[in-house]
């Protein structure tokens, strides 16, 4: 790092230019420190059940035990595929203690996509909510899986709440398909087990990649981006380095609605607030936004993670703006932009920052963030975080001059090894260190970076450079408006012209009213040519908005 970067003013504000992303050999190494710190403290809560770091220490290495003991050896695949549960982060330290890699899955895969990313992989064991498993019964053939561990919502909720989940979700909502798998264990079955048996010693090394997160599913083929010890504990160094100066350890409650297998909770609220000893209250089901507000009444909640349409359906429940945030510092979005109506709204609703970051997959996921006090610019994605370089670049790989458009890189400790078994992926996508994140977007005077749009989802009109999120943000000020998506379609003069797809908040809304409110504020060519009324966006099982899926509807 050197003065050149005028970013590194930022770190004039208590906040370390560098890290030392060796300070710990392996997770496992800061897994065991933490547990031994935090023992009698609670570590997360899901529907109201508390489980403590000790309680989670020890469930965690019989689980482990119990992985050992039907024949698994470090470095093998296993796929963890279910919601927000107590069992996902016992089952996610007892593998990584056990030296196993894990294969994070959407429990909401179609049998398509599992069997891609399980064959893929080369997974030999999953951990499967039976809520899913019907899907699994028709790929299992396929797959080198040999070891099936299922459970259900209400497994480890305890007697008589865990019968009474299970009966609703089995029973009553009629969630949970039939199926027929051979050689299937319950979790509890696994925990109890695993009490006969021990963790077999083996030597982690940073090198090892002990995660493989996939991506790309939604722009292609998912590809495994092959996460090491030194790439996730540098990223949760780096996460902890930008909070020094406004977590509390062993004193927050953090509030995570997106799933612990997204990259940017297992990340961020899994490991980086896990090890300051937060407590982490799961939530299920994000979309259920009352069981969401819920943990608003049940808890002081000190911060949250979110997708921006996540906050934007908070925002837009009658009840939300009554509840307590006063003891909330801020809320963190990712994973997708954050619009600037919703993040003023936020602040102005809950009088606390809605706080932008920016990452990828392949970048463990954190690579940039505004100041968590809120001292930030909106609309931008801050600044890099320690021990990272950020650069834009032009169609050639050139940098450019502040102020000019490109193409965001990434150079840092927390930038993946490659994709597994593709090399050629790898090269295309990190060259001379340098991770091509194919977002476009440039950086200000003051060093703070602005993501402009996806290279895939830019829009060309008449040779112009058309970028959805622009468009998106200005429409998302209208008032009747809940949701919006911007595309590019097919046009005989013009080449491609936008095509906006709304969600409304009012019924009377018109097409002729959500035109005239972009004329205000965009030029003529970026003005949409047609408008389309829709009940729901297509999104991800996170929330974020898929134009892909729009645009192959499209054509």
């Amino acid at each position: 790092m050197t003065d050149q970067h005028p970013w590194l003013r930022h770190y004039t504000k208590g906040i370390p230019a560098n890290i030392d992303e060796n300070a710990y050999p392996s997770i496992v190494a800061l897994l065991d420190e933490t547990f031994k710190k935090f023992a009698g403290k609670a570590a997360f809560s899901c529907m109201g059940k508390q489980m403590t770091f000790a309680e989670v220490d020890r469930l965690s290495i019989q689980f482990g035990a119990y992985l050992h003991s039907r024949g698994l050896e470090p470095g093998d695949k296993i796929a963890l595929m279910m919601p927000n549960l107590l069992q996902y982060p016992i089952a996610m330290f007892g593998c990584l203690r056990a030296g196993l890699i894990i294969v994070n899955t959407n429990p909401l895969y179609t049998p398509r996509e599992m069997r891609h990313q399980f064959t893929d992989a080369g997974v030999k064991a999953v951990v499967i909510c039976e809520n899913f498993a019907h899907n699994l019964q028709q790929i299992l053939p396929d797959t080198q899986i040999k070891t099936i561990i299922v459970t259900s919502i209400g497994e480890l909720l305890g007697f008589p709440k865990g019968m009474v989940v299970n009966f609703a979700v089995r029973k009553i909502k009629r969630m949970v398909p039939k199926y027929d798998l051979p050689n299937t264990v319950s979790f509890k079955d696994a925990l109890s087990q695993g009490k006969k048996f021990s963790i077999k010693p083996f030597q982690p090394s940073p090198e090892d990649v002990i995660l493989l997160q996939y991506t790309g599913g939604t722009t292609g083929v998912a590809k495994g981006a092959m996460l090491t010890n030194r790439n996730l504990v540098a990223n949760m160094m780096q996460i902890r380095a930008i909070g020094a100066t406004a977590f509390r350890e062993g004193e927050e409650i953090a509030l995570s609605p997106l799933p612990l297998y997204h990259i940017f909770a297992f990340s961020v609220n899994c490991l980086a607030l896990f090890s300051l000893g937060a407590l982490t209250i799961l939530v299920v089901n994000a979309r259920d936004l009352p069981s969401v507000m819920k943990e608003f009444k049940n808890y002081k909640i000190t911060c949250m993670t979110g997708v921006n349409t996540l906050f934007n359906a908070l925002l837009n429940q009658p009840d939300f703006a009554g509840l307590d945030f006063s003891s909330m510092k801020f809320a963190l979005g990712g994973g997708m932009a954050v619009q600037k109506a919703v993040a003023e709204k936020w602040q102005k609703v809950t009088g606390k920052p809605l706080v932008e970051g920016f990452g990828m997959t392949e970048s463990s996921p954190v690579a940039s963030v505004n100041p968590l006090d809120g001292s930030g610019k909106l609309g931008s994605i801050g600044m890099p975080v320690p021990s990272t370089e950020m650069r834009i670049v032009n169609e050639e790989g050139v940098p450019v001059p502040q102020g000019e458009i490109g193409e965001i890189q990434i150079k840092g400790p927390q930038v993946m090894k490659g994709y597994y078994n593709r090399p050629e992926a790898t090269a295309q996508t990190i060259k001379d260190g340098w991770l091509c994140t194919g977002d476009i977007g440039l950086m200000q005077e003051d060093g703070y970076f602005q993501i402009v749009d996806r290279k895939k989802d830019m829009i060309l009109v008449s040779g112009f450079n058309v970028y959805p999120n622009e468009i998106e943000d200005v429409v998302a000020t209208h008032p009747k408006v809940l949701e919006c998506a911007a595309i590019g379609i097919p046009d005989e003069k013009s080449g491609e012209v936008v095509k906006l797809f709304v969600v409304k908040k009012e019924n009377s809304l018109t097409e002729k009213e959500v035109i005239e409110h972009c004329r205000q504020s965009l030029t003529g060519y970026k003005i949409p040519k047609a408008v389309e009324f829709r009940t729901e966006l297509p999104k991800t099982n996170v929330g974020k908005i898929l134009r892909r899926k729009l645009r192959d509807e499209q054509a």
